[in-house]
């Protein structure tokens, strides 16, 4: 079978799908690999790399030629009609969000695979890529406040006076929460989290940072341990409850993300407000709406405050940012659920397996995806009222 890696499309998107590694490996199981010419050039994948490793190189990936489609972002609506019935495609799909792709690979006939929707079990560990990409995310996330606030992170003694240790918060325990932690202690600064999931607090204090404990009263774990969205009035019972701790710190980092819906609202304008001036505040969930308000994903907003301003970054695609390793991680998650479903040189799909089930968008002109087609079923329902 004919495996397709291309470049990505997206304007800014450095990483890609396959690297010389997961190449050779997945050679090795009879699968023909095809990578577009200058398809990993930004994330420091040489085409002489790939070819070395296995692959053909081609002048341009037509779409209709592969029988896999490896991918990093969703595709266009027009990308995904392209593809010939039958396809299998294996990339991050943003069902949520992207429900005119979705529907045009379903009337394609192509058999999608989302890597949102990997099952968080310990058997589908290896191919859980909202993991790894939140890892590259949450290091990524420290840097960028790093850079952006005017003092040091680490505890100095010096003969010309002591420089106290920034405070830094981090709001969201998840993965990508917690390397933010750790990177920021690391840095030396002094790390307080907090996560409306209690069971959150050992994680907390393994990455050597504080745990608040906002004692919100609320069944907060969601299905595969994600963080359930609170009510109206706990959330703001829980705003209410960190306006003191946000006020109390220099750089606030939030992380918190519930896949296929908005970012919960965490953290208000006049929260912001009462930071000193010079804080800096890096919110990851920028591109599903933000956990900060006023944060606009991609642009730093300057909010004035009493003696200056603080300084909103709203994070768009951090992974992408640290393009080498975030490609390395992903391509690899990527590579082992290829690898699950091939035999023999070829790729079939078993619906009997949990985890490729569960992975599966589409398939046979059908949504699986219960949620997504419920959307999709909505929205058709909204179109005829």
């Amino acid at each position: 079978m004919r495996v397709g890696v291309g470049r990505e499309q997206c304007d800014g998107e450095r990483r890609v799908a396959a690297t010389p590694e997961t190449v050779h490996e997945l050679a090795a199981l009879g699968l023909e690999i095809f990578v577009e010419r200058g398809a990993g050039a930004q994330a420091g994948y040489p085409d002489e790399a790939f070819k070395e490793a296995g692959a053909a190189i081609t002048a341009e990936l037509v779409l209709e030629s592969v029988d896999v489609l490896l991918h990093v972002r969703p595709f266009t609506p027009d990308a995904a009609a392209s593809l010939r019935p039958g396809t299998i495609t294996i990339g991050f799909a943003s069902p949520g969000s992207e429900l005119p792709t979705v529907r045009a690979l379903a009337e394609a006939g192509v058999t999608s695979f989302a890597m949102e929707l990997i099952p968080r079990i310990s058997r589908a560990q290896s191919m859980d890529a909202l993991s790894s990409q939140s890892l590259v995310s949450g290091y990524r996330a420290v840097l960028e406040a790093a850079v952006r606030y005017p003092r040091f992170f680490p505890l100095y003694m010096t003969a010309a006076g002591t420089i106290p240790p920034a405070r830094v918060l981090v709001l969201g325990a998840g993965v990508a929460g917690l390397q933010a932690i750790g990177t920021a202690k690391r840095l030396g600064a002094r790390v307080s989290a907090n996560d409306i999931r209690a069971a959150s607090a050992d994680e907390v204090a393994s990455m050597g940072g504080t745990f608040i404990n906002l004692d919100l009263d609320a069944a907060a774990e969601g299905p595969g341990g994600y963080a359930r969205e609170l009510g109206e009035d706990r959330a703001q019972r829980q705003r209410g409850l960190l306006a003191p701790h946000v006020a109390a710190t220099d750089v606030l980092i939030t992380t918190a993300a519930i896949p296929g819906r908005a970012a919960p609202l965490l953290v208000t304008t006049d929260m912001v407000a009462g930071m000193r001036a010079g804080s800096v505040v890096v919110d990851l969930a920028a591109e599903s709406g933000g956990n900060v308000e006023g944060i606009i994903a991609g642009q730093d907003v300057q909010l004035p405050v009493v003696g200056g301003f603080v300084t909103l970054v709203g994070m768009k695609d951090a992974a992408s940012a640290m393009p080498s390793d975030a490609s390395r991680l992903y391509a690899r998650n990527v590579s082992n659920l290829l690898a699950l479903m091939t035999a023999d040189g070829r790729a079939t799909p078993d619906f009997d397996d949990e985890v490729i089930s569960g992975a599966c968008l589409t398939c046979d002109g059908t949504v699986r995806h219960p949620a997504t087609a419920a959307a999709l079923a909505a929205e058709v329902m909204e179109g005829e009222a």
